[in-house]
């Protein structure tokens, strides 16, 4: 079943945070997600906006961990840790339309 990675934050140093897109984007296409969002200038209608809003989708819940656990992926996830604050990550499963 799909999951998707919600991630909402603010970039804090954008100096620092230069080497971040660069080197998450091979690691996510290793491990087949799709990108559906990835906003820096979302329209808040609701509640507390954050500069960076991104929708991740993976096939699995397998799958999206398996990247955001990969050693690979450490040393830049440190980069987006170290520039930005406010981070709200959650991974959610694909809703299915309950049987009539």
């Amino acid at each position: 079943m799909p999951v998707y990675i919600i991630v909402s934050y603010d970039i804090t140093d954008p100096e620092g945070y230069e080497g971040y897109v660069p080197g998450v984007l091979p690691l996510l296409e290793k491990h087949g997600a799709e990108i559906l969002v990835a906003d820096y200038a979302a329209e808040t209608l609701e509640g507390h906006s954050r500069g960076v809003n991104v929708v991740l989708r993976f096939d699995s819940k397998a799958a999206a961990r398996t990247w955001y656990n990969d050693a690979d992926y450490g040393p830049v996830k440190q980069i987006r840790l170290d520039s930005s604050n406010n981070t709200t990550m959650v991974l959610a499963k694909e809703f299915t339309m309950p049987s009539a």
